[in-house]
């Protein structure tokens, strides 16, 4: 954390202007060695200056520098932002100047890190930032600008602030009993503040689910046997000629990737090899990434020829698929019907891919299973990531086991030590206690230069 570091923080390629970020003690120092005019040291805070890059006397580009002086910073260090011309080479450059004169490079993600451990931003707005840079709809923008304005935090400081509640109120009672006007604190009265706990912890998880699902999307698959119209399906989803169709059983071996957006969740859609007995090696493989793609997938479009009868190997599937969210797709509706489902076959949409029919049908239903209309648009103040998610899981069932404890009258100093492990739990989550192993590794998943 002594060292200067620097990197590119804008895409390395052809455009108007990349920013090269210097943060660290000597980030202003060594800046303004590398510059014409030499004044960077003697500006004011948060303050843009017009200047020159050089290296031995000859000037590598005309810049705009910002000088932004700790500890009013993204890092709450020294920071300077070198506005130059866009262009692989003359970034590269500048950056190359940089390291030669005391900067060391950036690892991927450690100016948020270092905003992080110098207490300006906490583990949930620091995944904020990510979220908000891969972020592909409006949702799921929003949901990343929660993270980063403190909103999701509060919901686990509040948690945690109960708790030091509870706390509070055993240790006066083990500390102090020889107050008579300290109320004594039984598991019976102990109880009741668990179970509201309990209540905003199990809401907190449910509205989790919402928040997964606008941050990661729907990963759906299409199967079905050969020329059933799953790749015709696609393309209408895509509203593309994204997959190859043919009459040729076997056409698709491999999977094709697209995805649309419904209600500002993203569909990650994958159609997949038709599901049939084959002597192809190649075709026989995706016949393979199919069937495992079944268990895999949280959506899947089981699609079923109109004009066929079913088969035994369409049956054993539609078994298979009664403990996912699935929905069957009968296709070629325009056809006569030779088809006959199963009674207790649900979330059927009948379609044609061929004139463009049902597709919309087939849209609603999704959004009927995820119930995506009732997903809140103005407050998206959910957890978000599997990390936060599991340790509010771990932490819900220790309370659990904490309530059982109580049920069998456990010690009320026995049930502190639990509900301490309780708190400190959910303080992972926003990285007031964590492992430095733990922060390396999130913070590596970052891009360089943020």
């Amino acid at each position: 954390m002594k060292d200067t570091i620097a990197a590119i923080s804008t895409a390395l390629g052809v455009g108007a202007i990349s920013i090269i970020r210097v943060s660290g003690n000597d980030a202003i120092k060594i800046a303004n060695s590398i510059t014409k005019r030499k004044i960077l040291e003697t500006v004011d805070s948060h303050t843009i200056t017009y200047d020159h890059i050089m290296e031995d006397d000859k000037v590598i580009d005309e810049v705009l520098i910002s000088v932004m002086k700790a500890p009013r910073t993204f890092t709450c260090e020294d920071v300077v932002e070198i506005n130059a011309h866009g262009g692989i080479t003359t970034t590269n450059r500048i950056l190359k100047v940089l390291l030669k004169n005391g900067c060391r490079l950036a690892e991927p993600g450690e100016f948020t890190k270092r905003a992080f451990l110098n207490g300006r931003i906490d583990l949930t707005q620091a995944e904020g930032i990510m979220d908000l840079i891969n972020s592909k709809t409006e949702k799921a923008r929003n949901l990343a600008i929660n993270q980063l304005d403190g909103k999701v935090s509060n919901l686990i400081k509040d948690l945690r602030n109960d708790i030091i509640q509870i706390l509070a109120n055993i240790e006066v009672n083990i500390d102090y009993p020889e107050y008579e006007d300290i109320e004594e604190l039984t598991n019976e009265k102990v109880k009741p503040m668990l179970n509201d706990l309990e209540k905003k912890m199990k809401k907190i998880l449910n509205e989790s689910e919402n928040g997964k699902l606008v941050r990661e999307g729907i990963k759906t698959s299409i199967i079905g046997k050969p020329n059933v119209g799953k790749s015709s399906l696609l393309n209408r989803l895509l509203n593309e000629e994204k997959a190859i169709v043919t009459d040729i059983e076997g056409t698709t071996r491999d999977i094709v990737e697209g995805t649309i957006s419904i209600d500002g969740i993203l569909l990650n859609m994958i159609d997949t090899a038709g599901i049939r007995e084959t002597n192809d090696l190649v075709e026989s493989i995706g016949v393979k990434k199919s069937m495992e793609l079944i268990d895999k997938s949280d959506l899947v479009l089981y699609v079923l020829n109109n004009n066929d009868v079913i088969t035994e190997n369409e049956k054993e599937i539609l078994e298979k698929l009664k403990n996912k969210n699935y929905i069957v797709v009968v296709n070629k509706c325009d056809l006569e019907s030779n088809l006959v489902l199963p009674e207790d076959i649900v979330n059927i949409v009948k379609i044609s891919a061929l004139e463009d029919k049902g597709i919309d049908d087939l849209k609603d239903k999704i959004k009927e299973i995820y119930n995506l209309e009732n997903i809140e648009t103005e407050d998206l103040t959910y957890l978000t990531n599997a990390r936060s998610i599991s340790l509010l899981e771990k932490a819900y069932d220790c309370l659990k086991e904490i309530n059982n404890g109580l049920e069998l009258n456990m010690p009320i100093d026995m049930v502190e030590i639990d509900i301490k492990e309780m708190w400190s739990i959910l303080g992972e989550i926003i990285g007031e206690t964590y492992q430095d192993e733990l922060i390396d590794q999130l913070f590596s998943q970052f891009c360089l230069g943020k």
